[in-house]
């Protein structure tokens, strides 16, 4: 069942829920999933509806032309997302292909509803993996021209933009233009082991649990707003290739939950935070 999705944020304030709602069933709307959320710190408040589609398709241009009226007395930030459009997903990746693949096979077998543009990336011994698929590849330098990399995603306008194991840094120019667009997998358990080689670190320090961290991309790094999180307990007896290879599990199936979230608008951005209805 297809549901269109209303995504909501604004000052928090009595009555939303029941104006929105109301709002709603006057255009015989139906409500088959509803998560609110109210951040009392910042007196901010959070919503995602699912309608569905058959019951209001119909009175579609009177509700949302009612709801951006309601919008402006409210403050409030919306969205109405239809999801029987698959969003526009480009992919990048550098050596390793574990969380590229991942994702491949996960929208291969419809785990992941979206398109695939392109897969993008520094290093040509993913082509052969991506062609299986055939999707469009384009090799960049080992240090990628930050010109071609805002040429490729001009070119694609990307829904969403992942970074799969991708080992360079984003220009801030476009960290800014796709802001809450681009999704990064980091293999540690953030704020813990930001940066290069995590693995290497937590071994040093001989930490009991290694994680990863699904996070948007800011130009500071490592620190965007994180989506999703995860950890694998190991001891003393590990080495560093037992921590990288146990390592791998978690950030395949973290990348592919916290792009899933995204995909289906569960994430909703504040400030450096998230709130994720799940």
């Amino acid at each position: 069942m297809q549901n269109y999705r209303l995504i909501i944020s604004c000052p928090d304030q009595t009555g939303i829920v029941a104006k929105i709602s109301g709002l709603i069933a006057k255009y015989d709307g139906w409500i088959m999933e509803a998560d609110q959320h109210s951040d009392l710190e910042n007196n901010w408040f959070f919503m995602r509806y699912e309608i569905k589609i058959d019951s209001i398709k119909k009175h579609l241009q009177a509700f949302t032309d009612e709801l951006e009226i309601l919008a402006h007395t409210l403050q409030i930030q919306w969205q109405l997302v239809d999801p029987t459009i698959p969003k526009k997903v480009l992919l990048l990746a550098s050596r390793t292909p574990h969380c590229l693949m991942e994702i491949l096979h996960r929208v291969q077998a419809g785990d992941l509803f979206c398109k695939i543009e392109a897969v993008i990336s520094n290093h040509a011994n993913l082509q052969t993996h991506v062609e299986q698929y055939q999707i469009p590849f384009h090799l960049l330098a080992k240090r990628p021209d930050p010109n071609m990399l805002a040429e490729l995603f001009s070119n694609y306008q990307p829904d969403v933009i992942v970074l799969a194991r991708y080992m360079q840094l984003i220009p801030e120019d476009l960290c800014y233009q796709y802001a809450g667009k681009i999704i990064n997998i980091h293999h540690s358990f953030l704020p813990s082991f930001a940066g290069s080689d995590p693995y290497q670190k937590a071994f040093d320090r001989g930490v009991k649990l290694i994680g990863a961290s699904c996070h948007y991309v800011t130009p500071d790094l490592d620190a965007g707003p994180i989506i999703s999180q995860d950890v694998i307990a190991i001891s003393h007896r590990d080495s560093k290739n037992d921590l990288i290879r146990d390592g791998g599990d978690i950030e395949k199936s973290v990348l592919a939950k916290g792009l899933r979230y995204h995909l289906e608008d569960r994430v909703l951005i504040h400030g450096n935070k998230t709130i994720v209805f799940i």
